[in-house]
């Protein structure tokens, strides 16, 4: 069993950064690929990122390509997302979620078995 808790959503405008973090308690955080989702209102869950165990291997949304980046630290149980040239499409609850897989991180939501509760991520025009 691993817990999940989200922090550093908020309000930015359109153009701005924010920096997503997830941190993990539980079982051994390195034994997890890690993923980051998004839901907005109305809208299914979507994937947005993922990084494989050891953190070398990276998979992103083409929304969202060349702009968020996703990394992990280990040491710190913490997987984050930095988020830069936001746009308001991007606004949505954003999810972290865990999968214990040994190879690569997935790209669908049922991969992953442990989900975090949501950070509200809001982009202003």
């Amino acid at each position: 069993q691993v817990q999940l808790v989200e922090s550093g959503g908020g309000l930015v405008q359109a153009g701005g950064s924010l920096r997503l973090s997830c941190t993990a308690s539980g079982r051994t955080f390195s034994s997890y690929a890690m993923g980051w989702f998004r839901q907005a209102p109305g809208k299914e869950r979507e994937f947005v990122a993922a990084i494989s165990r050891g953190g070398s291997s990276t998979y992103y949304a083409d929304s969202v390509k060349g702009r968020f980046t996703i990394s992990r630290d280990n040491a710190k149980n913490t997987v984050y997302l930095q988020m830069n040239s936001l746009k308001p499409e991007d606004t949505a609850v954003y999810f972290c979620a865990a999968d214990q897989r040994f190879v690569g991180a997935g790209t669908e939501a049922y991969e992953y078995d442990y989900w975090g509760q949501g950070t509200q991520v809001t982009v202003s025009s």
